[in-house]
């Protein structure tokens, strides 16, 4: 892999056919400025652990709506392989309908230009983005092919970046949720913090 993409920079944009409610549809990341996108690669359709993330997050889609979020799934695969594997049942290895798009990235480069791409195998890492409303990428993880993500811990970060971005004075300490107490980065002030725990 080669490439410096990194927190902090504007996420890559990029236009694609996706699977929408079982029909191809033009979609354009940029369309989503105004919102924060969770963008998460994933290997191949029809495969095993990929199933269950992209089945997770749809079936939590509803926590990522109430946040002005939308999500994103993308793998090396075309719209038609996306398709086929929406309308095979669950229970057989299938997706079953999704609340979200799945992008084709046919020629890679999507995955490419997120800095996910194994170029030895030629399918993607299981990266995940965290693009807030300007388009900027504030959380970015890749796991290897082998295990996947957490759908609550994406939840929680999410939380995060829209709790400091719209409290800037404050930044969310290990394991942050809602409601916790953040703290002031302030040699003085950020005392205040570590005297209650």
């Amino acid at each position: 892999m080669t490439g410096c993409l990194r927190v902090g920079q504007a996420a890559p944009d990029f236009t694609s056919t996706a699977v929408v409610d079982q029909e191809f549809k033009t979609t354009k990341l940029s369309d989503y400025r105004g919102k924060y996108v969770v963008l998460f690669f994933y290997p191949l359709d029809f495969t095993f652990v990929c199933p269950t993330e992209i089945i997770a997050f749809s079936d939590r889609y509803s926590e990522f709506k109430e946040l002005n979020t939308e999500v994103l799934g993308v793998s090396v695969d075309s719209e038609f392989s996306h398709l086929a594997w929406i309308q095979s049942d669950r229970k057989s290895g299938g997706l079953g309908d999704l609340n979200y798009p799945l992008v084709a990235d046919l020629k890679k480069e999507i995955s490419t230009a997120y800095n996910v791409l194994d170029p030895d195998a030629g399918i993607a890492l299981r990266g995940l983005f965290i693009i807030d409303k300007e388009g900027i990428i504030q959380h970015a993880t890749i796991n290897n092919l082998s295990f996947g993500r957490s759908v609550d811990e994406t939840l929680r970060t999410l939380k995060a970046i829209q709790y400091v971005q719209s409290h800037p004075d404050e930044v969310c300490p290990a394991g942050w949720q809602p409601g916790d107490k953040t703290m002031v980065p302030d040699p003085v002030k950020s005392k205040i913090y570590f005297s209650a725990v």
